[in-house]
């Protein structure tokens, strides 16, 4: 039997840059990514989706709007990862390091997808376009995507937010 398993994903925008976060431990070690994580029970997303950039990264965002929602899958894992994707250019504090995470500013240009998910490359653009989307992914250990969709949409729907 297949589950869901609901988690955020935030990226801070300041055009021309985006704020990643190295993943120090735990799932994603060793990648640049969003910041985010599980949303706890009695937890909406966007509040979980708050707590965890301030875990994170130290940075407050009120201001935060939903643009994405994947989904993962990885063979032989019997739970689905359903990511809720913000993004937000208003929020408060300076990005510091955290146990987890070490923030960095990147220019849009440069955005290291070498060092990133293998799905990444595929719906950065979209988000740094400033589309909605939604898609899925299926893996193969933790970096061969076996097959992918992925679409622009209106808005998210979202019935858990």
């Amino acid at each position: 039997m297949t589950t869901n398993k609901l988690l955020t994903l935030v990226l801070l925008r300041q055009a021309p840059r985006i704020l990643l976060g190295m993943k120090k431990r735990g799932f994603g070690a060793g990648r640049w990514n969003g910041f985010g994580g599980k949303v706890e029970p009695g937890e909406t997303i966007k509040a979980a989706a708050r707590r965890e950039l301030l875990e994170e990264s130290c940075v407050v965002c009120d201001d935060l709007k939903e643009v994405g929602l994947l989904k993962f899958e990885f063979k032989d894992e019997p739970q689905i990862l359903e990511v809720h994707v913000f993004t937000s250019d208003n929020f408060e504090g300076e990005p510091k390091e955290t146990e987890e995470m070490r923030p960095k500013w990147f220019d849009e240009k440069s955005i290291p997808f070498e060092q990133m998910w293998p799905d990444d490359i595929f719906w950065f653009p979209l988000l740094l376009g400033g589309k909605s989307f939604s898609g899925y992914f299926w893996f193969e250990g933790l970096n061969d995507i076996v097959k992918y969709n992925l679409e622009e949409v209106e808005r998210i729907e979202s019935s858990t937010s």
